[in-house]
């Protein structure tokens, strides 16, 4: 008796599922399951999709600094070099086409500090709108080596054409002149006159 309740635990074993048998994979990044401490401004940073929207969170949503942790693909963790990367400016992932058109997603363009790697990172839903939008101001100063490296890796940044649309993708409908004036004398009461 002894002997058949055995082989059924073996046989039990033998039919469950391949996923509930397997270990949880590793990813190779130094952080908690909850987050990370950012490498620039030394501020814990949660990775919890929930809050930030993605699911491969590498930067901070504070200075915006990532790590260099991908070599081929968002999320795959095979990069060897691990040091930090500088954000150096906003580009637009566009449908259909890998980087540069003015229709789409922003995009952060990170610069690795060491290996000198390029990168584009997803904007996350907790990144500071004003910390983003410094960065594409910033973006303006980039010299001519590095404009030329960007388009030689097919990168388009955004430039101070492009400032209405990244305003409105950050901060909402930016209205012009004529709208604050129309506005303006809409809610403006009316003045009743005495004769």
């Amino acid at each position: 008796m002894n002997t058949q309740s055995i082989d059924l635990a073996t046989d039990r074993q033998r039919t469950r599922p391949r996923s509930h048998r397997m270990k949880p994979k590793r990813t190779g990044r130094n952080q908690t399951d909850d987050g990370f401490l950012c490498k620039h401004c030394k501020v814990y940073v949660s990775s919890a999709a929930f809050l930030s929207g993605v699911e491969n969170r590498n930067h901070c949503p504070y200075c915006l600094w990532s790590r260099h942790l991908d070599l081929y693909m968002a999320g795959d963790r095979l990069s060897a070099c691990k040091s930090p990367m500088k954000p150096i400016g906003v580009t637009v992932k566009a449908i259909g086409k890998k980087y540069g058109s003015a229709h789409g997603e922003l995009m952060l363009i990170h610069l690795c500090t060491d290996c000198e790697s390029l990168s584009i990172n997803r904007i996350a839903a907790d990144d500071i709108p004003q910390t983003v939008f410094s960065v594409f101001e910033d973006s303006f100063r980039l010299d001519a080596r590095m404009r030329s490296r960007l388009e030689t890796d097919g990168i388009s940044a955004l430039t101070s054409r492009d400032s209405d649309t990244v305003h409105a993708q950050l901060f909402g409908h930016r209205p012009d002149l004529a709208e604050m004036l129309f506005s303006a004398s809409v809610k403006a009461p009316l003045v009743a006159q005495d004769d």
